[in-house]
């Protein structure tokens, strides 16, 4: 998209400029990313653009509804309960789909999480790009308004509230086993906060503190949260001092509330141009004869976790925790990037962040996932090329 930046691109281009590129990001703390970093950009054209800006709209529109906590309990009911909930969730990750739908291009919404993203790993990501590709910065990864000294300026305040950055801990679990852990590396650098496992973590009361690299002991006064409980509840052999379902003197970057409050829980109620036909299980009058059609999915899965693309009767059938479970019609996914042996398909994730003053969230930047696959993820793609993370450049 955006015909002419694609064919110089595309002349640009080439497998050693890749691998210098790659080598680059991997020189920054001598660690090559585990995950897929794809060969292009996605360039936005100002149409698309716009329709991605209105849905995300819509969908922050939903969220700051009065009635929303009411809404949502029950995903908490449903889930671990964590005490001193804040008034609105501080980060946003809105999945669109680049889609056709009567021959038309148009974004639709697959998911969206109130929980942080790779923020600090984009940021970088768009620098990296342009030291290769340097006609590029007639492009913006930031939307009007934003620059890159707005989106760091708000990332750091958001997760580092009023505090010195070694009061404040990246919570994870083992962190360096994580696919994602170069985004801590860089939140590191950029934010200056420490690093921290779980099981680390030393409570006193309910105060909780960490060790820092000279052995000193320091107190947590706001946690930057990356522990998803879907991992936390799976793993039964970690040993932890602490609860997060106990009252503790301590403030979260991204309460753990809202990861379960903004989820695919609110899928079935968005309705629109922009969004999805979804039904809860516990709501389906009859499963439709054409399950083909759709696909299944865990409210509370992460990444791809339990989704069935081939759905069959006897899936839908077999789940007993119906409402826990959704099914959402299939759309088509438009490939729109024109890589040199085919073409791609696109997903577009908004990031939004949310300072605690603010009325509304910001919309600061994005992260794209190339797809050669009939879903996006690593299973659909492996062993090709021209896929993986990117990051999408809006036409200015």
């Amino acid at each position: 998209m955006i015909e002419s930046f694609r064919t110089r691109f595309n002349a640009e281009f080439s497998p050693e400029k890749y691998q210098a590129f790659l080598a680059d990001i991997a020189s920054d703390f001598e660690y090559a990313p585990t995950f897929r970093i794809a060969e292009t950009p996605f360039f936005i054209p100002k149409n698309l653009s716009k329709q991605i800006l209105e849905a995300s709209q819509r969908v922050i529109d939903f969220i700051k509804r009065p009635d929303f906590k009411d809404l949502t309990r029950r995903s908490i009911e449903l889930n671990t309960a964590v005490p001193n909930e804040d008034a609105h969730t501080q980060f946003l990750a809105i999945d669109f789909g680049v889609c056709q739908e009567h021959g038309k291009i148009v974004p639709k919404l697959i998911e969206v999480q109130g929980f942080p993203s790779i923020f600090n790993f984009q940021f970088n990501l768009y620098r990296k790009i342009l030291t290769y590709y340097p006609f590029l910065n007639e492009l913006s990864p930031y939307p009007d308004g934003v620059d890159e000294s707005v989106y760091l300026r708000m990332l750091t305040e958001v997760i580092l509230g009023r505090y010195d950055p070694l009061e404040v801990v990246l919570l994870e679990i083992e962190p360096e086993k994580q696919n994602t852990k170069i985004d801590f590396y860089y939140a590191n650098r950029d934010l200056g906060i420490p690093i921290v496992c779980v099981t680390e973590v030393i409570k006193e009361g309910k105060q909780l503190f960490y060790t820092n690299s000279a052995g000193e002991k320091k107190r947590i006064r706001r946690i930057y949260n990356r522990v998803i409980f879907d991992e936390l509840d799976l793993r039964k052999d970690l040993n932890l001092d602490f609860s997060f379902e106990e009252e503790l003197d301590v403030e979260w970057a991204g309460h753990p509330n809202w990861y379960t409050r903004i989820s695919k829980f609110i899928l079935p109620y968005l309705h629109g141009p922009y969004f999805i036909e979804t039904k809860l299980l516990s709501e389906l009058e009859s499963i439709p004869e054409d399950l083909e059609n759709y696909v299944l999915k865990p409210l509370f899965s992460f990444s791809g976790a339990g989704v069935i693309f081939h759905v069959k009767r006897e899936d839908v059938e077999a789940i007993t925790e119906k409402d826990l479970y959704i099914l959402q019609k299939k759309v088509h996914y438009a490939p729109v990037v024109k890589s040199p042996d085919g073409q791609v398909k696109v997903e577009v994730r908004v990031l939004c962040l949310w300072p605690e003053k603010d009325e509304n969230p910001t919309i600061v930047g994005n992260l794209v996932r190339l797809s050669r696959g009939e879903m996006i993820g690593v299973k659909f793609n492996k062993d090709k090329d021209w896929v993986g993370g990117t990051i999408g450049l809006f036409e200015k």
